[in-house]
């Protein structure tokens, strides 16, 4: 089968199995029947490590693991005989607070990419052509997002 796929479906092929993070990238270009160096340059040159990083972290993660930073801070300044923040650890509440507050008001990559996959896999049902051609759309976006 892999034989009839145009070189774009078996990069898209490849791309897909690499995101679902369960394969080695030997046995993924084995499978697309492509090189391995052919498949560690769409890997370079497309950012998919970042691509599947973004993914496999979701914003709640983030927010969440922000949130037990800031905790954890708070419970060493309880801790102590003065109650109050040092200078540094009060630039690092202040950090972290502001960047609990971007992520609690932006969509992240892994949001983007999530939404993406949800809508190709629909759309692929009812039009297999529009989903190729949306997917391109997608993989542009993300990538002026990820710069």
């Amino acid at each position: 089968m892999s034989n009839s796929l145009t070189n774009q479906q078996k990069k898209d092929w490849a791309k897909m199995l690499f995101m679902q993070g369960q394969m080695q990238v030997q046995d993924i270009a084995t499978k697309v029947d492509v090189s391995r160096q052919s498949l560690s340059r769409w890997i370079k040159d497309g950012n998919w490590e970042l691509m599947r990083a973004a993914m496999s972290t979701t914003r709640e993660d983030q927010i969440r693991n922000l949130y037990m930073q800031m905790a954890e801070i708070n419970r060493v300044i309880s801790e102590r005989d003065s109650k109050f923040a040092s200078p540094a650890e009060a630039d690092t509440i202040n950090k972290i607070s502001n960047a609990i507050q971007k992520m609690e008001g932006d969509y992240g990559i892994a949001d983007i990419i999530s939404v993406s996959k949800q809508m190709l896999t629909w759309l692929r049902k009812r039009n297999p052509t529009k989903a190729i051609e949306l997917s391109d759309y997608f993989d542009e976006f993300v990538k002026e997002k990820l710069k």
